[in-house]
């Protein structure tokens, strides 16, 4: 791994064509260990509806900082799985790519207390999310609005790119970003794109 000025770095045990196992996850945070004191980035791991007992599993082989929840997790999971790992949870909001009238307020309400972020990404109906496709931005403002006032951090993802991060961050006032796809080449991680991603979005 080349050290970069990232504060994450995900590891996908969702089904995917990234999808890693607990063991290839564990030896790649044990070299995150290694990075100098200060820019060591934070190990998150991606999960679509996860049962209590293979995140248990899973993080004791991979010692994950971040579980990340993409599915239709409830809120008591989100608090059990924060009380018996202790870790932080980031519950995922999927977002159509069509503006849609929703209760945001009720919708994240229900979650406060037993998760330490949101992020938003698009939709997508076979993997929760992970689909490569932005959502409508306008969307973000309502989340956003709700996140500040009750001071839990609101990330975004889906579908973004050196070419498009600059343009997400220069309109909203986020706490952070994911990226994927976006910095691949044929399904494989491009570390010049990630290079100029990373320096796009910190400008």
């Amino acid at each position: 791994m080349i050290p970069l000025p990232v504060d994450y770095i995900g590891f996908v045990f969702a089904r995917s064509k990234r999808q890693v196992t607990a063991h290839q996850a564990g030896e790649l945070i044990e070299m995150l260990r290694q990075w100098p004191e200060g820019q060591r980035p934070q190990s998150a791991g991606v999960f679509v509806n996860p049962e209590l007992d293979e995140l248990v599993r899973i993080t004791h082989e991979a010692p994950l900082d971040i579980i990340q929840l993409h599915g239709k997790e409830s809120p008591e999971f989100c608090r059990q799985v924060r009380e018996k790992l202790g870790v932080q949870v980031f519950k995922v909001i999927s977002l159509s790519s069509n503006p849609q009238q929703s209760d945001t307020a009720a919708q994240l309400e229900m979650y406060k207390g037993t998760v330490d972020a949101f992020l938003l990404d698009t939709y997508d109906p076979l993997y929760g999310g992970g689909s490569g496709k932005t959502f409508a931005w306008d969307q973000i403002h309502a989340y956003h609005e709700w996140t500040a006032e009750h001071q839990i951090p609101l990330f975004v993802a889906g579908g973004l790119n050196p070419e498009n991060v600059k343009s997400l961050l220069s309109g909203y006032p986020l706490e952070g970003i994911d990226v994927s796809s976006g910095v691949e080449t044929d399904g494989i991680k491009d570390i010049a794109k990630i290079k100029s991603f990373v320096e796009r979005a910190r400008a």
